[in-house]
């Protein structure tokens, strides 16, 4: 048994090697929204704040945080930008919602140090933007209205106007 030993462990690790050199390749493929449709997402989101009076910013990134989009009523105050982008991040980053990492990282929570990261805004108004499958395709963050949880209506309008675009 010993002597097919060596045999054995060479045939187990070329057919393992080949297994997995087929399985991952050099390439990731992902989703991502078209600029278009993030605009379209951003414009609803804003149309919705201002429906309501409210002065916002409104920013589209792609999973990776990088932004694709910049909408900011002419009213808005200057810090609708950070904030927007800010929340935006925070949701991709995290795969949160900002209303929900706001409680889980309270001050003695596990999660409070996402707190201290210089991009992490763990405030109402951010949320993810997932396609048909669940694969997160976007974030948004919109900023300006009076409260986390009218940034989040806002946001969460913007999401329903893209929802037949992005659903499968």
């Amino acid at each position: 048994m010993t002597r097919f030993l060596p045999a054995f462990i060479a045939a187990c690790t070329l057919g393992g090697s080949a297994a997995w050199a087929g399985a991952d390749d050099a390439f990731v493929e992902f989703r991502s929204l078209k600029p278009e449709v993030a605009l379209q997402m951003a414009q609803a989101a804003m149309d919705s704040c201002k429906e309501q009076g409210f002065q916002v910013g409104v920013t589209v990134v792609d999973k990776s945080g990088v932004p694709q989009v910049y909408l900011r009523h002419r009213f808005a105050g200057s810090h609708v930008y950070e904030t927007s982008y800010r929340k935006a991040w925070t949701a991709v980053s995290f795969r949160t919602n900002t209303t929900d990492l706001a409680a889980t990282t309270q001050a003695g929570m596990p999660a409070s140090g996402i707190r201290e990261l210089s991009l992490a805004l763990p405030l109402g108004g951010g949320m993810m933007v997932q396609d048909g499958d669940g694969a997160l395709v976007a974030g948004i963050g919109v900023s300006g209205a009076p409260g986390g949880d009218a940034d989040d209506l806002c946001a969460q309008a913007g999401i329903d106007a893209i929802a037949d675009a992005i659903a499968f």
